[in-house]
Order: structure tokens, then sequence, then C-alpha cells
């Protein structure tokens, strides 16, 4: 048998319950006394009881009354502790998310986002596992994160991909190298210079090799690496250049490094928010996906020190 009331039926209920009189019950809940005892009369037809004893002065509850105010007393302060829970996060010092990123979303995304969560949640403990692409989806794959930023992960099937920022991978080197003074490099220009490359466990890596198949004049490594910060630090020495995504850059207005687009071909990557097609977030995770998911519309504040691809 379906039963057909809603919860502003039984707040009515519990109103009357407490105050005794319809006019005052109807008042405490900013309604008409009519709508009111509609209210009243409703729910007592789906429940196929009669709930209170009406006198032309006073309302009393009757036997089943009186126990299903009790019962109902009780399952309204536990809706209202689970959704203080939701939406008062920071009164809880036992929350926590953890969110597995490629280091340069660490660096473009999660840190003025983790600044925006700590102001409404500063109880909330966060904790990011900063890997490489295979590392992060194998994190949110397996449970150990609650969701990841990452440029890998749209093709499987058990990851929900949100697509958040496309960004284009470009040539990092000295602000006095040669290089830095063009508008555009194409990669065959980077084979006259000493190169820095990320080794082959790299997503980074694959994505570009996939790319450049086939291309006759390829750049050579002189150098290889496994993180972004590395390949960085080994420009700013002055040891060659390096191909990075254009995010895993410092500011523009840095005093040693530039940045060029890269072209011939133009290679891109689209980073975005990964998570299990079966998780349900928790209420803390679910807040920090939906401030990450807004950097879709805003832009991002970047940041001038180092980050990694």
């Amino acid at each position: 048998m379906s039963v057909h009331f809603d919860l502003n039926d039984l707040m009515a209920f519990r109103a009357v319950a407490e105050l005794g009189n319809f006019r005052k019950a109807a008042e405490s809940v900013h309604i008409s006394q009519p709508a009111f005892s509609r209210r009243i009369d409703k729910l007592e037809q789906a429940l196929g009881v009669r709930l209170l004893e009406r006198s032309t002065r006073r309302v009393s509850l009757t036997v089943v009354g009186r126990d299903f105010d009790r019962q109902l007393r009780q399952i309204l302060d536990a809706l209202d502790t689970t959704l203080l829970g939701i939406r008062g996060v920071a009164a809880t010092r036992m929350g926590e998310v953890t969110i597995a990123a490629v280091p340069s979303a660490v660096n473009y995304f999660l840190s003025s986002v983790i600044a925006r969560y700590h102001e409404r949640y500063p109880r909330v403990r966060v904790k990011i596992i900063d890997e490489s692409a295979n590392t992060v989806l194998l994190a949110v794959a397996r449970g150990e994160a609650d969701f990841g930023l990452n440029f890998v992960g749209s093709q499987e099937g058990d990851v929900e991909f949100k697509p958040l920022v496309e960004e284009q991978f470009v040539a990092a080197c000295r602000r006095d190298h040669p290089l830095a003074k063009k508008r555009q490099v194409r990669w065959a220009e980077l084979a006259q210079y000493d190169y820095i490359a990320a080794d082959k466990v790299s997503g980074n890596r694959l994505l570009l090799d996939q790319a450049l198949a086939g291309m006759a004049e390829q750049p050579h490594s002189l150098y290889e690496t496994r993180h972004g910060t590395t390949m960085i630090g080994l420009v700013e020495a002055g040891l060659g250049v390096a191909v990075v995504p254009s995010m895993a850059m410092p500011a523009k207005d840095h005093p040693l490094l530039a940045s060029v687009p890269l072209v011939d071909p133009v290679v891109k990557r689209m980073v975005g928010l990964i998570k299990r097609r079966s998780t349900v977030l928790t209420p803390a995770a679910q807040e920090f996906y939906n401030l990450c998911a807004e950097m879709q519309t805003g832009k991002p504040r970047r940041r001038a020190r180092k980050a990694a691809a």
C-alpha cells in the first residue's frame, strides 16, 4: 500500500502536537489555518488512523497519535543530524577527503580550491596523492582516493570522466634561449637543441609518442627524468629545452623561464575529474568535487612556483 504524504505534513503534525492549538501551529509553519487543517487531514487519511482529538478549544493526541509522535521525533532528529552533517561538515573533526592528482593539476587547480575549501570546512583533513597519471587512475579505481584530477581515464568503462580544461603542450626554455623569441616552435626545430624528455613510464610521454608517431624528424633526448619539476629545474639550469603541458609552467612573469607553443603537430591533453561510476561520494568529498568542477567555467589562478607534469 502506498502512503501519500510529505515532510511538510509531518512537520505540521509535530507543530500541533507540540502547541496543542491549530491556529498557533499554523502560524509556526507560516501557512493559513485552513491549509494547515488540510495537511493534517491528508496525513491521517494516508495513514488510515486518527492522530488528533479535536475540541473547540484544544487539540490532543490519540493513543496512536502519541506513539506516532514519539517515533516521528526520533526520525526528525536523525534527519536534522544528517542534514547538519551535510551542510556543516566543518562541525566534525573526523572528516577527510583524499584526492589523487597529477602534480601539474595540484598547482593549477588544487592550490586555489583547497584554500576555498578550507575557508568553508577548516576541520576537514585533505590528503593529496600527487603521482603519475597511471598511479592516479589506479588510486581512484581501487578506491584509495575519493576522486582524481587526471588526463587519462576517459576510456575506462568503470570510470566517470568530467572534462575541465584542454591544454596544449609547449616548449619550455630559458628566456635567453633562441626559442624564447619565437611566437611558436615546430617540433622538428627541437632536434637542434639539447632536449630534456619525460621517461617512458610517464603518461605525458605515452601521449606525445602517440601524437608524434611517424614524424620523420623528432627531438632525441640528452636527458630523461620522471618528474616534471625536475624537467623544469634542468631547463632553468640551462641544460636544454623540454616539452611540458602548459599548466606545468610557472607564471608568465617568471624571471628565467619562458614557454612557446608547439606546432606541426599541435598536441593537446584534456584534464578532468575522475571517479568510479559506482562511487557515491561522502558529503565532504562531494563538496570538494563540486568546487573543482566549478573550475570548468572559472579561470584558475596561476601560481608563481614550479609545477610537475
